[in-house]
């Protein structure tokens, strides 16, 4: 790739006259050796499983092997029927939609890791959301997924997107990044705006420490895709209005691995702190796992989850 940090991606699209996406999708065809169509077409088959795990999650059941999550995006979903979403059309189903993908994930569905599959919610929920609501296509929706990809390359080069490695800054922080950057350039923003969006985003995420309730990416990880796709949103709508980020993009994944880095292993995915040491954490733990064996914690990256494209948005 010629760029490492945002400040290149925005200078190389104002020099050579291209949106994000675009510029993303040549690089990563040049690096890969496949054509430009592949790449596209590659891109394309990953939007599908998104909008099917959308799907998947909102008509059948959803309750995953530990019976401590499921079924709650059709919960959300059913204020959306009854027009009783105070959130409106948009991210009222961002937020329903992104719970859905999440909860596909935590009962053993196919799923795309948008960076991981711990916050594989966030992207799905908002695109498809705003594909309904503006009638934007697929091919134009695979466009957001390069410049998501694109964003969220320069985070996991710069800093991380781990929740074992920087805590859930890291990785709902990174999608929620990802998503609002790539939701800014589908409504018309600049390159430029996009990347404010990027700084907005994260910068609201900073300090999010990773908690796995019984080690599983359950509790609370379903809930802040859905918390994390109205934030992109939120994010996005800063930036188109012109509302930039004083500290700059750059500068925020900077102090994201600086944050991320302090952080107690406690707070980074080995369920010994936060929600997950609560009295109501400790016991689900013991019936999950049996008394005295609390340190047999599954986390994330020690469960085999079948995640479809895992790494592949770099």
């Amino acid at each position: 790739m010629r760029f490492s940090h945002l400040h290149e991606l925005t200078a190389l699209c104002l020099k050579e006259g291209k949106p994000i996406h675009q510029l993303m999708a040549e690089e990563q065809a040049q690096e890969s050796g496949r054509t430009l169509k592949q790449e596209t077409d590659k891109m394309h088959s990953y939007y599908l499983v998104m909008k099917d795990a959308v799907k998947r999650g909102l008509t059948r059941d959803t309750l995953s092997r530990s019976g401590l999550t499921g079924n709650d995006a059709k919960r959300a979903m059913a204020l959306i029927e009854v027009q009783s979403s105070l959130l409106g059309p948009i991210a009222g189903k961002a937020l329903a939609y992104a719970l859905s993908v999440s909860e596909v994930n935590a009962s053993m569905g196919r799923i795309i890791a948008t960076p991981t599959a711990g916050s594989c919610g966030v992207i799905p929920g908002v695109f498809l959301s705003v594909q309904e609501h503006f009638g934007w296509s697929d091919d134009r929706m695979t466009e957001g997924l390069f410049t998501a990809g694109a964003l969220g390359y320069v985070i996991a080069n710069r800093s991380f997107v781990s929740g074992a490695e920087g805590g859930c800054q890291a990785e709902i922080g990174s999608a929620v990044a990802m998503a609002a950057g790539a939701l800014t350039e589908l409504r018309g923003g600049t390159p430029e705006q996009a990347v404010h969006a990027v700084g907005l985003a994260l910068k609201n995420s900073l300090g999010l420490i990773c908690d796995p309730v019984g080690g599983l990416v359950e509790i609370p990880c379903i809930v802040r895709n859905g918390f994390g796709a109205v934030s992109a949103i939120t994010a996005s709508e800063m930036a188109i209005a012109g509302i930039r980020s004083v500290i700059p993009s750059d500068e925020v994944i900077g102090a994201m691995l600086e944050v991320g880095g302090g952080m107690p292993d406690k707070y980074r995915e080995t369920a010994k702190g936060g929600l997950a040491a609560t009295p109501t954490g400790t016991r689900i733990m013991q019936e999950l796992y049996g008394k005295g064996k609390s340190s047999r914690v599954k986390s994330e990256t020690e469960t085999k989850q079948p995640v479809a494209g895992e790494g592949d948005l770099k």
